[in-house]
């Protein structure tokens, strides 16, 4: 039997654990199909790319001693076809919605569905949704790729001609057990790596508290949205020359301002902010579709109202150490570390930071144009979490940084959020104007603003005033 990669494992238990309607894990995408559509050459190029790629033909069954594992089935098994469901644009949103929160059981279903709404002859909207057991961001780009190349060779009457992938996913995961061996082995990657984290996490904080609207439920719903996030092209270019000077990545610059603002609005001086990565530390994985994210737990510490300059050197040692030691995985750190569980928050961190550098899932198909169709985030797994992209021009030089605040909507209020894109904003120019500047003095509340702000919003009056937004935004 093919055993589970640890990253799947947990995916496997919440999955039986939460139940296979939560979609919580579902990683959906949908696009407008503009122009001549050839149905047949589509639903025959999703099924090219699901005997492509093993990961999307594999259920994860229980063995007889409890154990999941992983079983390959043959496409003709895996690949049912492609629905198509004729409807309205009034009747699109809603229909989208419903497709994209169907969860999966993992241990009897594909983990890839797709469906086509038909609008007109020259009019369509493509929905695929994945389980995330059995891809990640990164898989999107070889998923978008495979599909347009099946498609261009199905519309041309043949068949794909790729070369095939050198490894599948089982592959993968036989390879990451025999890598890291024992934990019983002391000279084993697992048990160092295990070593040096269970030092660096000692101690952790078993919540970071955060200036929340509501109590926390006794079990996570799940249920979240999302506020935009947009720093300036000349911010961005002051962070960018505060990186250089530093030897620093744009990605620690935004972490030791995340953590401090996290610290600001109350979070204590012992910050830890999990941070996902790759995982795919051969070149052989990049082409293929799996889940082969891990999770890194980032620590930084405050305590004595350090510069920014100097928790930017600290948050840099902690990230390149942490990246020495990446392939412990997440789950099993979970499990040796054995942190207090709970149902209302997940463990080790409540606050991600996710920096989106990944290529980008670009579909081109022939004789089509394709636009990505927008839907609400309704779902947020964890407490708070940044994800952030850098854009740039033709020249390469500095547009802006994008990205999206996700928030659990048990904890936070829309406009609570949109204030902490606020403070982030006016943190990162402090620091820009000046890096030796202590992180407890920069100044990120306007006049009018109540001082005591920071220092959580439950039990705080009605009185509260604070800037027009337009005002807040103010450069």
């Amino acid at each position: 039997m093919i055993p589970l990669s640890f990253s799947q494992r947990r995916l496997w238990f919440l999955n039986r654990f939460e139940g296979a309607s939560v979609s919580t894990y579902n990683l959906p995408i949908a696009l407008r199909l503009s122009g001549e559509l050839d149905r047949e050459a589509l639903a025959a190029a999703l099924r090219d790319v699901v005997e492509r790629h093993e990961s999307l033909r594999t259920v994860f069954p229980e063995g007889e001693d409890g154990t999941p594992f992983q079983r390959i089935l043959d496409t003709e098994r895996a690949w049912t076809g492609l629905d198509v469901i004729s409807t309205s644009e009034g009747e699109l949103d809603e229909l989208i919605a419903s497709f994209r929160q169907v969860g999966f059981d993992v241990t009897v279903d594909v983990p890839i569905r797709a469906r086509l709404f038909s609008l007109s002859s020259d009019s369509h909207v493509l929905v695929v949704v994945l389980h995330h057991i059995a891809g990640d961001g990164w898989s999107m780009a070889p998923l978008a790729r495979d599909v347009a190349g099946a498609y261009e060779a199905r519309a041309e009457g043949r068949v794909p001609d790729w070369e095939p992938l050198p490894v599948q996913y089982a592959d993968y995961a036989m390879w990451q057990l025999e890598l890291l061996g024992e934990e019983s082995d002391p000279a084993s990657v697992l048990s160092r790596q295990v070593a040096y984290w269970s030092e660096a996490l000692a101690g952790l904080p078993e919540q970071l508290e955060l200036p929340t609207d509501r109590a926390r439920p006794a079990t996570a719903s799940y249920a979240g949205h999302r506020v935009p996030v947009e720093i300036d092209a000349e911010l961005h270019a002051g962070l960018a020359a505060l990186a250089r000077e530093s030897g620093a990545s744009m990605f620690m610059v935004v972490q030791a301002a995340f953590a401090a603002l996290l610290s600001r609005l109350g979070g204590g001086t012992d910050i830890p902010i999990g941070a996902p990565i790759a995982g795919r530390t051969d070149e052989a994985l990049d082409d293929l579709v799996g889940f082969f994210v891990n999770t890194l737990v980032l620590r930084a510490d405050l305590s004595g109202n350090p510069t920014f300059r100097g928790l930017l050197a600290q948050v840099r040692a902690s990230v390149l150490s942490a990246h020495e030691h990446q392939e412990v995985p997440f789950e099993h750190l979970v499990e040796v570390l054995n942190p207090a569980r709970s149902m209302a928050r997940h463990p080790l961190f409540q606050v991600a930071l996710a920096f989106q550098n990944n290529a980008q899932a670009e579909l081109r198909l022939k004789g089509l144009t394709l636009s990505l169709v927008d839907f609400a985030a309704d779902t947020a797994k964890f407490d708070l979490s940044l994800g952030i992209s850098e854009q740039f021009t033709e020249q390469g030089t500095p547009a802006g940084l994008t990205g999206v605040f996700e928030f659990a909507t048990d904890l936070f209020d829309r406009s609570t959020v949109e204030l902490f894109v606020v403070y982030l904003r006016r943190l990162l120019v402090g620091v820009v104007a000046d890096p030796d500047v202590l992180v407890g003095s920069v100044d990120i509340l306007a006049v009018g603003e109540r001082r005591d702000l920071l220092s959580g919003w439950q039990g705080v009056g009605s009185d509260v005033v604070v800037a027009p937004l337009p005002v807040l935004f103010e450069r």
